[in-house]
């Protein structure tokens, strides 16, 4: 049975589950933002509001900022996003 990381308070959380790894996180992520329907601030977001939350240091992996570059390996990766919830606003 895996291990799920807990979800930090005020963060929103995307699980990505992909079939083959990813050179770079940020279009997978801003992909899945897209689609998902929890969070229509995340889903709504514009590319210049989606960067800076990189530059903020606001998107984690494993506790750890992510940058846009990060590769992703095949299977389950845990994305939170600090300072949103679900139904969240800016």
């Amino acid at each position: 049975m895996e291990n799920i990381p807990e979800v930090p308070p005020n963060s929103f959380r995307v699980v990505l589950n992909l079939k083959e790894p990813k050179p770079r996180l940020d279009s997978v992520l801003m992909e899945a933002l897209r689609a998902q329907k929890e969070c229509l601030t995340l889903r709504n977001l514009s590319r210049g509001e989606f960067k800076e939350l990189f530059k903020k240091k606001k998107i984690r992996i494993k506790g750890q900022s992510a940058t846009p570059s990060s590769a992703l390996a095949k299977g389950l990766t845990y994305v939170d996003i600090h300072g949103f919830t679900k139904d969240s606003t800016l």
